[in-house]
């Protein structure tokens, strides 16, 4: 449950970072063995797709017009893909549970990290402050979707 917990940490402050490291995950055959993911998940295009949604997001977060992600569109779509990637990771008897979690935490994550970001911005610029939390994120995320 600690890794569906940290997938919604990671979703708060990057929305496609953690059904990317899922997926690529589940590509490469380090997922969970008891994991609930489908095998469509696996799919390299899939894989690559996520992906490339993350990497576009990670991109597009340090732009000067970038949108605040505590919109509420922004925070259902960090919420449900936290449920998602965080059910993916437990076992089939625990998906309900996962992904409740991995909601929730993405949700008040969304706040806790926008909160932080802005006061950080207050000293640094917006691309160094995005760069530090990608940093801290996207690891995490990898991290959390490989441990055995």
């Amino acid at each position: 449950m600690l890794r569906s917990i940290l997938l919604g940490l990671v979703a708060g402050s990057r929305a496609m970072t953690p059904l990317a490291a899922v997926a690529n995950a589940a590509r490469t055959g380090r997922l969970p063995r008891d994991s609930a993911a489908p095998p469509l998940l696996a799919h390299p295009l899939i894989s690559a797709g996520t992906g490339g949604l993350a990497l576009l997001e990670l991109v597009g977060d340090k732009q000067d017009k970038a949108g605040d992600r505590i919109v509420t569109p922004a925070v259902v779509v960090r919420t449900l893909n936290a449920a998602f990637a965080g059910a993916m990771l437990a076992p089939r008897r625990r998906r309900l549970a996962a992904a409740a979690v991995a909601g929730t935490a993405a949700a008040a994550a969304s706040y806790v990290s926008w909160r932080m970001r802005k006061t950080a911005m207050e000293r640094h610029s917006q691309a160094t402050t995005g760069l530090v939390e990608d940093a801290i994120v996207v690891p995490t995320a990898i991290a959390a979707a490989t441990a055995r």
